[in-house]
């Protein structure tokens, strides 16, 4: 194995990890305004992600620079032809970090109606776009001799907005068994609630998905070649099932692991079948940029692969450690009383 093979899967499982993370803490920011029915409930919901979600984005800045530091030639391009769609997902997190902290600085009403609709965007818009970013990443982009065709509005295409509503539901999902095992009292009644009643959507969604994906992409082709890969979609499909029943059976913890395994499976059934492709092109496939002629040099990636040995353990360790320090649920009675609450 190459180390621009082995890069492609560090690659391929930094944006899995930052989409299991950060999935549920935008779920969550989504159904703010919809499960809490006043300022303390979402107060409730904030306090619940507040420590975590920009440990999540860390895995973002991660994989953006795994890919500018292994595959150069593909961040360059990737950040020239959806130049649009990221600088929309960046004020989007952005407008929601600055939220999070600023909703409790006044107790003006429409102060904190204006930051509760950010934080609903902000987490809405990226759920949205990356899942539209990386619906059209496995398509193919109009790519050729001239560089590239598309614009913003063409990556509205029926598969980038298809893979744009299945990331969204995942992360609703996600985000819903979250506030279950994180909440108490009538928040978390309602997030088990919810959870519930959208996982029959989420099956349908996902389904839909499976089917257009053959139609609509060639990812199927590293699938047909290797059969024994077909056991990822397979276990994927068997881990969004196991998730549903025990949501069902009032296991929200259990039901929690697997939908992580879920969107952690989806993302690498994708990048199974992307390989060895970053950018396929939709027109010619002599013009797609691949592991091959975008990665950096053999010496540069074994000096990273080191340096990623060392660190990558340390910031995981640190992680399971912060949230095993933070795993107990959020109760109205300690926001009280907690005056550097948000």
């Amino acid at each position: 194995m190459t180390f621009a093979t082995i890069w492609f899967v560090l690659w391929g499982i930094l944006w899995a990890a930052y989409f299991v993370l950060d999935g549920f803490d935008l779920g969550a920011g989504i159904l703010m305004n919809f499960i809490a029915k006043n300022d303390l409930e979402k107060r409730q919901i904030i306090n619940s992600i507040g420590p975590f979600w920009d440990g999540n984005e860390v895995w973002l800045i991660t994989a953006g620079g795994a890919t500018f530091a292994a595959f150069p030639t593909t961040y360059a391009y990737m950040f020239s032809y959806l130049y649009s769609a990221l600088l929309i997902i960046l004020f989007g997190l952005i407008f929601r970090g600055v939220s999070f902290e600023f909703r409790g600085k006044e107790e003006n009403p429409r102060w904190k109606r204006f930051f509760d609709l950010s934080i609903f965007f902000g987490s809405l818009i990226p759920a949205v776009l990356f899942g539209v970013a990386f619906g059209n990443i496995f398509k193919g982009l109009p790519i050729d001799v001239e560089g590239y065709h598309g614009s913003l509005l063409q990556l509205l295409n029926l598969y980038g907005l298809l893979t744009g509503i299945l990331f969204l539901s995942l992360f609703l999902y996600h985000g819903g068994l979250y506030l279950s095992i994180k909440t108490e009292g009538e928040v978390q009644k309602r997030a088990n609630s919810f959870s519930k009643k959208f996982f029959f959507p989420l099956f349908v969604i996902a389904f839909i998905f499976l089917i257009f994906t053959p139609i609509s992409t060639k990812l199927m082709e590293n699938y047909l070649k290797v059969k024994i890969l077909f056991f990822v979609p397979l276990f994927l499909v068997i881990s969004l099932i196991l998730s549903g029943y025990f949501t069902f059976k009032n296991k929200p913890s259990r039901g929690f692991l697997f939908s992580f395994l879920t969107i952690l499976l989806t993302v690498i059934t994708g990048i199974i079948g992307l390989y060895p492709n970053l950018i396929p092109s939709s027109l010619d496939q002599n013009y797609s940029l691949t592991i091959f002629n975008s990665s950096s040099s053999e010496y540069t990636l074994k000096i990273m692969t080191i340096v990623a040995l060392i660190f990558v353990p340390i910031v995981i360790i640190y992680q399971i450690w912060v949230y095993r320090l933070l795993r107990g649920k959020v109760r109205i009675d300690d926001i009280l009383k907690n005056e550097n609450s948000y």
